[in-house]
């Protein structure tokens, strides 16, 4: 998977105020939702952003911390917005 980060060493507070104001359409979603076949860890509300078919979202590595990465995958914008449509923010 080819991605961006956005930000480095982040918390997960500031990727969800870093999606919140960069972005219009974000879903809030609890630990453990699935996001490309992967259990999402961190601290609720793990908020993630859409941007067409862009992704962002908060992705902790262990022993290197938190990042807020952007990946483009059309599949799993439109899952997530089938997921959790009527829930946009």
């Amino acid at each position: 998977m080819n991605y961006d980060i956005l930000l480095r060493d982040a918390s997960f507070k500031e990727c969800r105020e870093y999606i919140r104001s960069h972005f219009q359409e974000y879903y809030d979603v609890e630990p453990g939702f699935v996001l490309f076949e992967k259990h999402m860890i961190g601290v609720p509300p793990i908020t993630i952003g859409l941007s067409g078919d862009v992704v962002i979202f908060p992705y902790t590595k262990p022993c290197y911390g938190t990042f807020l990465l952007r990946l483009e995958c059309r599949e799993e914008a439109d899952r997530l917005r089938a997921l959790k449509s009527g829930k946009k923010k």
